[in-house]
């Protein structure tokens, strides 16, 4: 397996996702200088005339319906799974059982217990190794972030502020699986704030050890049953029927943390926040200076430097975009040739080979192990706001 220069990729899901996944292996040995090429060999969807179509279209050899022969097929090294939430479990277990390197789309997975035996299955599968999709750490900002932080550039931390917002969830969007606790396990939460909270552990090398208080609210509660497929979104055009059906996940989520550091932090997701179309971002104050991103102003990091004269001091505006100097930057344009959404993914499949080739990523990537500490948060935080409780988060176990 993966033992030759090439890495047969095996993919489940080809909407969204599977977009983003797919353009990432077909420019990533365009870009960068690989150990490992990755070989397009397999996506997998439901719908046969769909993923043969989306195959044709994004240059995989072979498009399948049948997902448990992909992930078992012995030319198969890396199983991407990319499909909704309460899936993951199933694939991913039979994957590494089978002997493949998983990545797996966060959340881990859409309930405490599915990520509990994913886990455990992959601490079994000692010679698989596991990847979870927090592409925003590989944002040259944010991994330069990471960096400061590591130098001890901020020093000492006090706050941590972070947000994801955004605001597509109008009541006329229909039922679509994201509504759906069967199908994604929660809400803005599991989608958002599970970035938030892997963004916030991988900027600061901090943890979160208790959860002071949490609200969640579901605006809407029931909304039209969708006339396409049950895993349609947005993007693939759902359109709304006549019937109506509960909604069964939160619309928002805010709660108060305590990090391991003694630091404080305010954490808020929504889809409700019109005019936010894809606002994530952070920032964190220490006593040496502060740090500051937004993703939709995705290119410059804010810094904040305590340590100048007081005279000098005040928000510096960094554009994350010169070679040799920022993460990633070597391998795309030149400075101030700004980078996109996608150009995360490519970084992400290049420290993927990275790793695969037994060689050091450019910035540490989440394994299952990893993704556990933040299913942990997201359990704990929706734990405090059912039982308007502090929460601990190593009693979630």
């Amino acid at each position: 397996m993966a033992k030759g220069s090439n890495v047969n990729v095996c993919m489940i899901g080809y909407r969204f996702m599977g977009r983003a996944h797919s353009n990432a292996y077909m420019k990533v040995d365009k870009f960068f200088d690989v150990t490992k090429k990755p070989v397009m060999h397999t996506v997998v969807g439901r719908d046969g005339a769909a993923v043969k179509a989306f195959a044709e279209r994004w240059g995989w050899q072979k498009a399948s319906t049948d997902w448990k022969s992909a992930v078992t097929d012995p030319e198969i090294d890396l199983v991407d799974v990319g499909t909704p939430n309460n899936q993951h479990r199933d694939m991913t277990i039979a994957a590494l059982e089978a002997g493949k390197h998983v990545l797996c789309e966060k959340p881990l997975a859409a309930s405490i217990e599915d990520a509990r035996e994913m886990v455990a299955a992959a601490k079994k599968a000692k010679k698989c190794q596991t990847f979870v999709s927090y592409s925003y750490r590989r944002t040259p900002a944010v991994a330069f972030a990471h960096q400061l932080v590591k130098q001890g550039r901020i020093g000492r931390l006090f706050h941590i502020r972070a947000f994801y917002l955004q605001g597509w969830a109008h009541p006329s969007v229909p039922l679509i699986w994201r509504f759906d606790e069967k199908a994604a396990g929660s809400g803005s939460h599991g989608d958002l704030g599970a970035h938030i909270i892997d963004m916030t552990r991988f900027i600061t090398g901090d943890e979160f050890v208790e959860i002071t208080g949490a609200i969640s609210e579901t605006f809407v509660k029931e909304r039209t049953i969708p006339t396409a497929t049950a895993g349609a979104g947005i993007a693939s055009g759902a359109k709304a029927g006549g019937k109506k059906g509960k909604v069964t996940v939160d619309d928002a989520v805010l709660f108060l943390a305590r990090m391991k550091s003694g630091a404080i932090g305010t954490f808020e997701s929504t889809r409700f926040a019109m005019g936010n179309e894809n606002k994530n971002g952070l920032e964190i104050n220490g006593e040496k200076g502060s740090l500051r991103f937004d993703f939709e102003d995705l290119n410059y990091l804010s810094f904040f430097d305590a340590t100048a004269p007081r005279k000098e001091q005040g928000w510096r505006r960094i554009p994350v975009s010169i070679p040799g100097e920022h993460p990633y930057a070597d391998a795309w344009w030149p400075t101030a040739h700004p980078g996109g959404y996608e150009h995360a993914f490519v970084n992400q499949a290049y420290d993927i080979l990275q790793s695969l080739a037994g060689k050091k990523p450019v910035v540490p990537l989440a394994d299952f192990d990893e993704a556990w500490k933040t299913q942990q948060v997201l359990y704990a935080s929706m734990l405090a706001a059912k039982n308007k409780a502090a929460v601990k988060v190593s009693e979630i176990k």
